[in-house]
């Protein structure tokens, strides 16, 4: 799958990224899907508000016992933001095509707890961020076997 973007887009996510720095930001991408011809066309990058906290950790026991979780290595969306984001893409003819997030002083790679809790079938771009500037972005989708493979970002003038 190709993930097309255009360049005020991947504006909006590098200023969410670099804004949020050194937590983790996180957000929507809505748009058309083309299964068929292989793309995802995204129409809006919607940032929400990081609200991971430990009590909506599905994982917080292992969390604390391999190493400290904060919001500069997790990122949560609220259930709620996400079924509004569902509704609004049902009534224009979209879908909720992914999930984006920053890693803070790591690189643009799925972590183990990305690879977690990712849904097949949404693409997951990662931006890295390092002293408040991102340096590299990277689009990531689950192949039929749940292990992530690396998406090709493409960008385009106007659709």
């Amino acid at each position: 799958m190709t993930l097309i973007l255009r360049p005020e887009q991947i504006q909006v996510l590098k200023a969410h990224a670099e804004q949020t720095y050194p937590e983790e930001c996180c957000g929507l991408l809505l748009g058309i899907s083309d299964v068929t011809n292989d793309f995802a066309q995204v129409q809006e990058v919607r940032p929400v508000d990081n609200t991971w906290t430990e009590a909506v950790n599905p994982f917080a026991a292992s969390d604390r016992a391999t190493n400290e979780v904060s919001k500069r290595n997790r990122f949560w969306i609220d259930p709620q933001i996400l079924l509004i984001a569902q509704r609004e893409c049902r009534d224009l003819g979209w879908n909720v095509l992914g999930i984006y997030h920053s890693h803070p002083d790591h690189p643009a790679v799925p972590s183990e707890r990305d690879q977690q809790l990712a849904w097949s079938g949404y693409s997951y771009p990662i931006l890295s961020v390092t002293a408040q500037q991102v340096i590299e972005m990277q689009s990531w989708r689950l192949n039929d076997q749940g292990q992530f493979v690396a998406e090709t970002i493409q960008t385009v003038l106007s659709h």
